[in-house]
């Protein structure tokens, strides 16, 4: 087997290749303030360039997109979930904490009195959603992690705060949610963070 390419002598000089290199990139660059030139005044509908213009402008999310955590809830308001430690156990980051107790319904195992989730571990891979036989964690939102004060402890989400999720987005789409999640962002960029540890 050769492992080892032989060079031509060209390439051992490498200034043909320096200037081919540069060549390529220096094609890609006219190309793009073409485009950019002619979207500017008009010529072009489409997007010249992929970067946007932070945090004026923002990417759109794709309908797939793996946002926030929730918790599913059932008709009557309770919790979905039947604390089988499923989405425990595919968590790659070990992030999900579960503390499960009986129900006083003969019909039902068992509930999650503590659901937790750190954030700080996650990856959003979305193993758990994937894992749960009843549906119970979806991470459907369509936002992203939120900006917490310098306090580990707020980065661990809870049964009520994963609740809540699916709470709001029942009574409103997925489109407003995401505005006034920019517009919370927005205004705790513009103030100062409160460092403070209680």
């Amino acid at each position: 087997m050769k492992r080892r390419q032989e060079m031509t002598l060209f390439e051992r000089m490498y200034l043909f290749e320096v200037i081919r290199g540069l060549g390529i990139t220096m094609s890609h660059l006219i190309g793009n303030f073409a485009k950019l030139v002619l979207r500017f005044v008009g010529l072009r509908k489409q997007r010249a360039i992929a970067t946007y213009q932070y945090p004026e402008e923002q990417r759109p999310y794709p309908p797939r997109y793996r946002g926030r955590h929730r918790l599913t809830l059932h008709t009557d308001g309770s919790v979905r979930c039947t604390a089988c430690f499923l989405c425990a156990t595919a968590c790659p980051a070990r992030c999900i904490y579960i503390q499960p107790v009986e129900h006083e319904d003969p019909s039902i195992e068992k509930y999650p009195a503590r659901y937790e989730i750190d954030t700080l571990l996650c990856v959003y891979c979305g193993y758990c959603v994937e894992a749960c036989p009843v549906d119970a964690i979806r991470m459907d939102t369509g936002i992203h992690p939120e900006i917490y004060i310098p306090d580990p402890r707020a980065f661990v989400e809870d049964k009520e705060t994963l609740m809540e999720r699916s709470r709001i987005l029942q009574g409103s789409d997925p489109e407003s949610i995401l505005y006034e999640h920019r517009q919370k962002m927005k205004k705790m960029e513009e103030s100062p963070l409160d460092c403070s540890v209680d």
